[in-house]
């Protein structure tokens, strides 16, 4: 189905780019490590832009986590069941508790972002960067995480398996 496709796609290309940020932060960190111990002059910045960046490395995984089934389950209910009835519990799973709290995430944290960014908000540090751009990326993975799982439950519901990923 071609909205599977276009949906798992989306998180699998945000999933891949957003693993270079990863790279970014350990060289800043190292960078930071060097600055402080090897040459006395620890930088100003690597904390806080360490600490967003961490943000969003971490808010943004959650749908490419879901598609790939990374997140944590607890299997020991369903684990017995058949593979139909296992399927019906996971669609209720996602009808009952994914959806409704995706859905208040996502329209939450795109208020909170909208309020950062008309106030300007910055951090408190000694160099002050603006957290609209994580709150934003906060309110993006939110959506993406939605979207993740419409695409898991029409997998369920067209029973569809899933595909082998390469990477």
């Amino acid at each position: 189905m071609l909205l599977i496709r276009l949906i798992d796609g989306i998180n699998e290309i945000v999933g891949r780019i957003v693993a270079f940020v990863a790279v970014i932060f350990a060289l800043m960190i190292i960078y930071d490590v060097v600055m402080r111990y090897g040459f006395n002059a620890p930088t100003l910045w690597a904390f806080d832009l360490t600490k967003q960046l961490f943000g969003f490395y971490f808010v943004l995984l959650g749908g490419y986590a879901l598609r790939h089934q990374a997140h944590v389950r607890v299997d020991l209910v369903t684990e017995k069941l058949s593979p139909g009835v296992r399927r019906v519990v996971d669609v209720l799973g996602y009808l009952i508790f994914f959806f409704p709290f995706a859905w208040v995430f996502t329209t939450r944290s795109w208020e909170f972002a909208m309020r950062s960014l008309n106030q300007g908000e910055t951090t408190y540090g000694a160099i002050q960067l603006p957290v609209y751009p994580v709150k934003i990326a906060m309110a993006v993975a939110a959506a993406l995480l939605l979207l993740q799982g419409v695409s898991e439950l029409l997998k369920l519901i067209l029973n569809k398996p899933e595909p082998h990923h390469v990477g």
